[in-house]
């Protein structure tokens, strides 16, 4: 028997020739830097991999991947998604969207993508704005703010990505921060090996139309007090001196901390990101500052049968009990006569 000799990448073989057209200090760029060291890891060669996007500043990104790539149109990135995975199974698939493209005009394939968990991988930039038609307000605005499309500020109540997700029976959602590069490349790693649709939240900053709408959390000084990494079968605990945690009162969530109050490492909730129940992990994802830290990892990840592995075992199925095997059977098939 031959050997064959297992090829390692380093994110240099997922880098194209061209030249990335983002702002300088654009968040995005730190998203691509990850996606292609976590490429690199995964061990799929780019004659393998496939990134398909709509419209926005982050949909520019499969031009900068070497690799395929598709950029489609507006909102429509998830359908086209499916359909390289359908026809191409083998075929490692991410989807590149923003909160405008995802979410607004892309609204309805997003959530048909989750609910049929075709085995994909959406990276979902969160800016909160529209960056490439210049500030308007998007999906996931505050409420409140001003843009150039609410002058007197937005008056409607933005999208949660996660809660969307979960409400499409998704199986897999993550949340990761632009600076954070390590927690990022552990939630897209884990993205990436999760057999179905997986959705990552990536929080970026758009330094020119939105600049500072993650601030709470990026600043260096205070973000381990900001946010809370969550790993499966871990406890819930975050902070500078990792003595603060998350506990249950009642049916909501309270902020802790531990040595106060009798309270003790084990008093401290555990991360079941495997649990078929989204209660907790709904929980999870509606925390919001100050009083609640950020969650970001991996905050659901749960097995379930895939679109695309059902359309080819039907068909498999279907061809097997067939009794046309050929052209000539499906000729002989159908009605004859004679002239």
């Amino acid at each position: 028997m031959e050997s064959t000799e297992l090829k390692l990448y380093t994110a240099k073989d997922f880098k194209s020739d061209q030249y990335v057209r983002w702002c300088p200090a654009c968040g995005d760029y730190a998203i691509l830097n990850v996606l292609q060291k976590v490429m690199a890891e995964l061990g799929v060669s780019p004659t393998k991999t496939a990134v398909i996007s709509g419209i926005g500043c982050s949909s520019r990104l499969p031009y900068y991947i070497s690799g395929y790539g598709f950029h489609t149109i507006h909102g429509r990135g998830a359908a086209v998604a499916t359909g390289v995975k359908v026809a191409n199974p083998e075929l490692t698939v991410w989807q590149i969207t923003g909160d405008g493209d995802c979410l607004a005009i892309g609204g309805n394939h997003f959530i048909h993508s989750v609910r049929k968990n075709i085995d994909i991988n959406v990276l979902l930039f969160n800016n909160q704005i529209y960056g490439l038609t210049k500030g308007q307000f998007s999906p996931t605005t505050k409420k409140g703010y001003v843009t150039k499309s609410s002058p007197f500020g937005t008056v409607e109540m933005p999208f949660r990505p996660g809660e969307i997700t979960l409400g499409a029976r998704g199986t897999f959602f993550g949340r990761l921060l632009d600076v954070d590069l390590k927690s990022s490349q552990m939630t897209m790693l884990a993205a990436a090996n999760h057999k179905g649709t997986s959705v990552v939240e990536c929080l970026v900053n758009c330094i020119i139309f939105n600049d500072g709408a993650h601030s709470w959390l990026s600043e260096k000084a205070s973000r381990e007090d900001r946010i809370i990494v969550l790993e499966h079968g871990k406890k819930m605990i975050f902070g500078k001196d990792r003595n603060k945690g998350l506990v249950l009162d009642g049916f909501n969530l309270k902020v802790v901390t531990i040595g106060e109050d009798g309270i003790t490492e084990d008093d401290i909730l555990t991360h079941d990101a495997k649990c078929q129940d989204p209660t907790l992990q709904l929980k999870l994802i509606y925390m919001e500052a100050p009083e609640f830290p950020i969650a970001l990892g991996v905050i659901r990840d749960v097995d379930a049968d895939t679109f695309n592995d059902g359309i080819v075992n039907q068909i498999a199925e279907e061809q097997e009990k067939s009794k046309i095997k050929t052209f000539d059977d499906l000729i002989d098939s159908l009605e004859q006569w004679e002239m």
